[in-house]
């Protein structure tokens, strides 16, 4: 049974997963919007969401925790550029878009991208 099993797997171990997370993470911050898989998209949109909603706070707990799951040289703007832009609004920061299949092995792709 599948009760209470919420984290997406992915296929990959619990490092791994945790790395392709943060690695996406600060590519989305970095750019505001890339192309993933469906499956790495719907597993990346929560997560970002809770580092923006952790980041309006800018307190020093908010940044030690960010770094946890960010690479440092986004959390500077992940602080200053991105959250203030969210302050009025209590969520909802991505957008998933459909975008078609990828030619070599079918898969879904979608565009991640925050709104503005």
């Amino acid at each position: 049974m599948k009760h209470l099993n919420k984290v997406k797997k992915l296929d990959r171990s619990a490092s791994a997963r945790k790395a392709l997370l943060k690695s996406l993470t600060g590519s989305l911050i970095n750019a505001e919007k890339i192309i993933t898989t469906k499956a790495k998209g719907r597993a990346l949109a929560p997560h970002v969401e809770r580092l923006i909603t952790r980041a309006k706070k800018k307190d020093l707990a908010a940044e030690r925790y960010l770094l946890r799951f960010v690479p440092a040289i986004f959390v500077k703007k992940l602080i200053s550029e991105i959250a203030p832009r969210y302050s009025a609004r209590n969520g909802g920061y991505t957008r998933l878009t459909k975008i078609g299949r990828r030619q070599h092995d079918k898969a879904e792709l979608v565009v991640v991208e925050l709104l503005k």
